[in-house]
């Protein structure tokens, strides 16, 4: 355990954390890797000095000061992640706000922005998002930010949601497994833009389409005809890769591109990007002076389609999971200067085990978790379609539905089980059919948030490693000579790429940056004075595996499940505050309730007040 020295006293004056090695901004905004000893105050929950050097105890008042020395451990800003589903309300046996702000705790990130959908209502209106911060009151375990949606007829909400807080807005150009949230038009694009274009703000976009003549459909995959039905097995993970090509994606990108210079000011960005045959599309619009970035997500960094076993559906997610040979396109790309790819986050995007319908050997009982304090009563049966589910309720169950009353829960630290509900009995039944292992009617999404940390960290040393063994693999390809079409001995497939990030990198891409992407520069993504005091401490020494009972958001199903890791989080700080300390009592998580707030100063409000 890391020694603490403390002087027992209502709350301190200061605290101090000190490492060996700390992840600092320096004043043109570059990172650098320094000894440091950092000040804060609790009661601003800001940055008040940093020493280059590591500090010892006695040289600060011991009476009112709290001093942790975390050498060797790595002190860095708390990550940002930027794309994260919380789906509360509506859809709380899915997810919420106790325990998905609980799992980014765990894992280091001290702010995440929720999407505007699952949630019911969706955040597509200013009703909506009342809707969500009032769901959100006094369950945030770390600072969280919102997104509105863009949908067709809500142009006369967007600029409203702006005034209220928003950090950006999001739009789907396919359909996106809820109805609540249909898929947009070019003209409904185009309106979004036009009244967004002087606005301070983000417009994102899942960037899927159905290009003019595909073969496949996407959704209506499943009920089509030939030659629009799937070429292979449901189950087949490459049955349903085929059915999502990267034409859909840069089919997307181009029409996006296409109608950008209707708002030239207006930042664009793509969000889960996932082929890489999309970045010479947004490199050249880039160089025309077109305002468009993109991310990519942990998942795409360290999940290959190559070794996705079929019938696997935890994988499953859209854009979907590539082959290796386009993973290290996209290392390739973070690596470059010029990159087009500016974040890495999560696209936490959870739902109950059962929507997954995964087979006999890879499902386990995983009861409903009660963790927040207000749980939905259980959502009636629900049909399946290709990118998730079809909400719409038989009649005689919408009736029904539409006189439910919000039942409320205490919260609990731990997850609890209960008894199974008829619709989960009937689900149980369902999973036990031959839909089991099918890629097209199971849910997609993936949940890893508070796990991105150790996923990069990890892919990025095994890519060092192969980049430090290039000159034996380059000599062994050199001489191997193989006529099989089936040989994996592919030189592509394993060659390393020509920059491998950092762990200062690792911050830029998820930390700084992603707090840029969202107009929170000014306080989070750094550890410099004046910023709030949002702390990482991150052990890249220790080796771990991943198991269930790792897993705090609160369905405990992941395709990370299983895997071992390099580095893991240490301790969590949020505004100075101690909110997470591996190992800890109470499961980790210091004080026992959350200090998390909603973020919805209007963006833009702090640089206007320094101007």
């Amino acid at each position: 355990m890391i020694p603490i020295v403390q002087v027992e006293a209502p709350a301190p004056q200061l605290v101090v954390l000190a490492s060996t090695r700390a992840v600092l901004t320096e004043p043109d905004n570059s990172l650098t890797l320094s000894p440091a000893t950092i000040t804060i105050s609790p009661q601003t929950g800001t940055i008040t000095s940093i020493v280059r050097k590591v500090l010892p105890a006695s040289a600060f008042p011991a009476a009112t000061t709290q001093y942790v020395d975390y050498s060797p451990n790595v002190l860095m800003p708390g990550l940002v992640d930027a794309h994260v589903h919380l789906n509360e309300p509506g859809r709380t046996e899915w997810e919420g706000f106790y325990t998905g702000t609980r799992a980014a705790a765990s894992g280091g990130v001290t702010t995440v922005v929720d999407m505007p959908l699952n949630a019911i209502p969706p955040t597509t209106t200013l009703h909506g998002f009342k809707e969500k911060l009032a769901a959100s009151q006094g369950q945030c375990w770390v600072d969280v930010g919102f997104y509105g949606g863009v949908i067709p007829g809500n142009a006369d909400q967007l600029l409203p949601l702006v005034e209220a807080g928003v950090r950006g807005f999001k739009g789907f150009l396919i359909h996106s497994g809820v109805d609540e949230f249909p898929a947009v038009s070019a003209q409904d694009i185009a309106l979004a833009m036009e009244t967004l274009k002087d606005a301070d703000t983000t417009l994102m976009f899942h960037a899927e389409m159905i290009p003019p003549i595909a073969d496949s459909v996407g959704d209506a995959v499943q009920t089509s005809e030939p030659p629009l039905a799937p070429h292979g097995a449901l189950e087949s993970y490459n049955t349903f890769l085929e059915s999502r090509p990267p034409v859909f994606e840069t089919c997307a990108i181009d029409e996006i591109v296409c109608l950008a210079p209707a708002a030239p000011n207006l930042h664009l960005h793509i969000v889960h990007l996932s082929a890489t045959e999309c970045i010479p599309i947004l490199r050249e619009a880039r160089e025309r002076g077109i305002n468009i970035t993109a991310e990519t997500c942990f998942h795409y960094l360290g999940l290959a389609s190559d070794n996705i076993e079929d019938g696997d559906t935890r994988h499953k997610c859209c854009p979907p999971i590539r082959s290796q040979i386009n993973q290290n396109g996209l290392w390739a790309e973070l690596g470059r200067p010029d990159s087009v790819i500016k974040t890495v986050v999560s696209d936490h995007s959870p739902c109950t085990p059962d929507l997954k319908l995964l087979p006999g050997h890879l499902a386990t009982p995983a009861p409903r978790a009660v963790a927040a304090l207000q749980v939905e009563k259980e959502s009636p049966y629900m049909r399946h379609s290709d990118s998730g589910i079809d909400m719409t309720l038989p009649e005689d169950e919408a009736n029904s539905a539409s006189k439910t009353e919000t039942a409320t829960s205490p919260p609990v630290d731990e997850a609890i089980s209960v008894l199974p509900t008829a619709a989960e009995e009937e689900l149980a039944k369902m999973a036990a059919t031959d839909k089991c292992g099918d890629f097209f009617a199971a849910w997609g999404g993936i949940s890893s948030v508070g796990l991105g940390l150790p996923i990069m960290y990890t892919a990025a040393q095994a890519r060092r490693a192969a980049a430090e063994a290039g000159a034996d693999i380059a000599d062994h390809h050199t001489h191997h000579q193989c006529s099989d079409v089936d040989c994996d001995d592919d030189a592509d497939s394993v060659s390393p790429p020509s920059s491998v990030p950092t762990i200062v990198d690792i911050v830029r891409l998820c930390s700084q940056a992603t707090a840029e992407q969202v107009g929170l520069s000014h306080k989070k993504g750094g550890l410099r004075v004046g910023l709030d005091a949002d702390v990482c401490v991150f052990d890249d020494a220790m080796q771990w595996t991943f198991t269930q009972g790792d897993m705090r958001w609160k369905n405990r199903c992941s395709p990370w499940e299983g895997h071992t890791f390099e580095g893991r989080v240490r301790a969590t700080w949020l505004r100075g505050q101690a909110v997470y300390s591996l190992g800890g009592a109470n499961d980790g998580f210091v004080g026992g309730r959350p200090v998390g707030t909603p973020l919805i100063e209007k963006r833009g409000t702090a640089q206007a007040l320094k101007a």
